[in-house]
């Protein structure tokens, strides 16, 4: 385990028991932390990369909340996963490792006073979902970002969690899966955002600071208590997204 405190920020290199093995993650705290996002990577996509770990420093910086980037596989099915794709691809496998992680984070004492969310994208994405609908105590909140949520009405019909799905303009199949999904949840708060002009990749100029500032915001809102949403409702631009309420 390596250890850095700089700034008011606790950062860690930990190993997370699964079972027979270790899963390897970068853990990141502000000392006023009031949640912790977990990152589910999906279609091969490791906790080095760019765009998350972009998005793991806004929502650090904007919402409040500590980050957990993780290499959900092992090196050893990372090799195999290069070949074939059969467990980044495989969101009932990934949505284990997700609930053994989060168990972790309820039971060790940096982060068991801390609100979870998950923040996926594509098959992590529906991990996230998966994830949350059967460990429906655990989870604060949900953002999933060009999720593939082909999963059954039953499961999401599971998911508490306020759940938000966002979703390009131009990536119609998931669209239309995100849609059905959406349909199917039983969350009393959700929302569908879709955002103009994306792929989904969301490589267009802007796409991905609209993607941040929509999970700050909802991360923000679900991960603090009633007295702390009041202090903090006055910051963001609420005018800009309909929480449905």
């Amino acid at each position: 385990m390596v250890t850095h405190l700089l700034n008011n920020v606790e950062e860690k290199i930990v190993s997370i028991p699964i079972g027979s093995f270790n899963l390897q993650a970068e853990l990141v705290i502000p000392l006023d932390a009031r949640g912790i996002i977990l990152f589910a990577h999906g279609n091969g996509v490791g906790r080095y990369s760019t765009r998350n770990r972009y998005l793991a420093h806004v929502l650090r910086q904007t919402a409040g909340v500590g980050t957990v980037l993780i290499d959900l596989l092992t090196p050893q099915e990372e090799a195999i996963d290069l070949r074939s794709k059969h467990c980044s691809s495989n969101v009932q496998f990934l949505a284990k490792r997700l609930i053994g992680v989060t168990n972790w984070l309820m039971n060790n004492p940096l982060t068991s006073n801390l609100k979870i969310g998950y923040f996926g994208d594509r098959t992590g994405g529906g991990a996230a979902l998966l994830a949350a609908a059967e460990h429906p105590m655990a989870v604060g909140a949900i953002v999933s970002r060009s999720g593939e949520t082909c999963l059954t009405s039953d499961v999401l019909s599971y998911i508490q969690a306020p759940t938000l799905l966002i979703v390009g303009e131009n990536d119609l199949p998931l669209i239309a899966m995100n849609q059905d999904a959406f349909n199917h949840i039983k969350a009393s708060k959700k929302q569908i955002e879709m955002i103009p002009g994306a792929s989904q990749q969301f490589n267009e100029p802007g796409a991905l600071d609209e993607v941040a500032r929509l999970a700050s915001c909802w991360f923000n809102y679900y991960l603090t208590s009633s007295q702390q949403r009041e202090l903090s409702v006055h910051a963001i631009p609420w005018h800009h997204i309909d929480f449905g309420f």
